[in-house]
């Protein structure tokens, strides 16, 4: 299992009570804007463990998985990555 990276994100609260991410950033990292959310979904997290609800996100030309678990971002590689 790998550790899980964790994220500061920037994200807008919308009217029904959906969360959406817009940019992120690890701690000592770049700013990362988040092109488009393709699906959004309570799924595991199945590289570091865990579980929350799971945007998975296209960032350039790549895929990865952003999880909302309980107050706290983290980030894992999409699918084939």
């Amino acid at each position: 299992m790998t550790q899980k990276r964790f994220v500061k994100v920037r994200a807008d609260f919308l009217l029904d009570g959906r969360v959406v991410p817009l940019i992120f950033r690890t701690e000592d990292g770049p700013t990362v804007r988040i092109d488009r959310i393709l699906d959004i979904r309570q799924a595991p997290a199945l590289k570091s463990g865990g579980q929350g609800m799971r945007y998975t996100c296209r960032v350039g030309e790549r895929l990865l998985y952003l999880f909302h678990d309980r107050s706290q971002w983290f980030v894992e590689q999409g699918p084939d990555q």
